[in-house]
């Protein structure tokens, strides 16, 4: 009668260990990207503001572009984890070059695009007159580093996917010191102004590629994978990322609704809104960490044709999400007074925030069970559907959000339609995971 609760509890703490063991540094990596760009605006800043402004326009616009490309990284995860699942170690690998040949393959395209319509771009999302040229050059330089960029994404896939998270955050720190004095030289020893940082950011991205692609080529060498492109492999590959592309553009579009509808509510609400907006990001970095332990287990699990080990993973990974969420929920409401005069002192942006980080506060549970069956669903390859969720979604998402300045409420209603948002999303991924019918096993999906 013991027998089954004691086998159950080992389960327990065997996925717990694991879920440990690749969240942890999956969400040091995940934190330590987004300090590029404050390196680079801690040194921008000192040379002026128009300096700092064209930063503004340029990075926001080069992490845009690369962000689109994440599927790099989601796709490349649950393909070469099924492959390693499945016990193959040279087609797992051979799997990742594929991504990462699609990836230099984007990036190419990307450079193509962005050097001659620089200064179109930057004039289009309205950059001042002095603030253009800053942004211009910076954007210029810096798309030379995009291949890099979308390499580093891939190879983080590949090496997640080999169950590996641990990589990444050194690379990440190695790559976050190097950017900072690399930065500092250049801008300032070198006197190349905004140029230099420019410079210095494609510098640390490419090292980082190129750390992330000698690991990989050795891995392909000791199980003897081959390092050439393959037309078919690329193609499939691109074809398994177009799905999480509609996803992440849906996603993107759902951001962008909130912050214009935010602006419509006046200067304290989009004050406030960008302030809630940047701790939103930060829990949900705590939450994506554990979404991608679930990408590399599922995708494990259902390679070596293990659903029901697939299914209790799932399990145990909500668990986790709500319990991190509620964490999190409680950790914002205790920390409110004091986290909002770190960004600012004007009392009508703080008063503005406050009912409305209590939204964010109590959605953190959902958001918990969300992450984690996106990842689970990534992990399992079911792009597909995971696409039209989050259109179902965005659908669902969009007429709230533009009621708000009609019907009233501020920004509060505002973040009330982000909550539900992440409640729809809660609904269709639940309703999937719930039908089984994303444990599809094998090799490939």
């Amino acid at each position: 009668m013991t027998q089954a609760p004691a086998t159950s509890r080992v389960t327990r703490r065997r996925h717990d260990r694991e879920i440990v063991a690749l969240a942890v540094p999956a969400f040091g990596a995940l934190v330590a990207e987004p300090l590029f760009l404050m390196a680079d605006s801690a040194i921008v800043g000192h040379l002026g503001t128009a300096q700092l402004a064209g930063l503004g326009v340029a990075s926001a616009l080069l992490t845009t572009a690369v962000s689109v490309f994440v599927f790099l990284a989601y796709a490349t995860t649950a393909a070469v984890a099924r492959r390693v699942g499945a016990g193959d170690l040279p087609a797992a690998i051979r799997q990742g070059m594929d991504g990462i040949w699609l990836a230099v393959l984007l990036g190419a395209a990307v450079i193509a695009l962005v050097l001659p319509l620089a200064p179109a771009i930057v004039d289009l999302f309205g950059a001042s007159s002095t603030a253009a040229p800053y942004a211009t050059t910076y954007l210029r330089i810096s798309s030379l580093g995009i291949p890099a960029m979308l390499v580093v994404l891939a190879a983080t896939g590949v090496l997640r996917g080999l169950q590996d998270t641990k990589t990444p955050l050194y690379v990440a720190i190695g790559g976050f010191v190097a950017n900072g004095a690399l930065n500092a030289a250049l801008v300032y020893g070198a006197g190349l102004g905004i140029a230099g940082s420019a410079w210095g950011t494609v510098i640390a991205q490419c090292a980082m590629a190129a750390v992330y692609l000698t690991v990989v080529i050795r891995g392909a060498r000791r199980h003897g994978a081959s390092l050439r492109p393959d037309a078919a492999g690329i193609r499939a590959s691109a074809q398994a990322g177009v799905p999480l592309l509609v996803r992440t553009l849906s996603l993107r579009a759902i951001l962008m609704i909130a912050t214009a509808v935010a602006a419509r509510l006046g200067d304290a609400d989009i004050a406030a809104h960008q302030i809630i907006l940047s701790l939103w990001s930060l829990l949900a970095f705590a939450l994506d960490a554990i979404a991608i332990a679930g990408q590399a287990i599922i995708g494990r699990y259902l390679g070596a044709g293990d659903s029901d080990g697939a299914r209790a993973a799932c399990r145990r990974m909500v668990e986790w999400g709500i319990a991190v969420g509620i964490a999190l929920g409680v950790l914002v409401v205790l920390t409110r007074p004091l986290f909002l005069p770190l960004f600012t002192s004007d009392s009508s942006v703080t008063d503005t925030a406050l009912p409305a980080l209590l939204i964010v506060a109590l959605s953190q549970p959902v958001s918990g069970v969300v992450f984690v069956l996106d990842g689970v669903l990534m992990g399992a390859g079911d792009g597909p559907y995971l696409a039209w969720a989050m259109l179902l979604t965005l659908a669902v998402f969009a007429p709230a959000a533009l009621l708000v300045p009609t019907l009233g409420g501020g920004l509060t209603a505002l973040w009330v339609a982000m909550t539900l948002m992440m409640t729809v999303r809660l609904l269709t991924l639940w309703l999937r995971a719930r039908s089984g019918r994303w444990l599809v096993t094998g090799a490939t999906r």
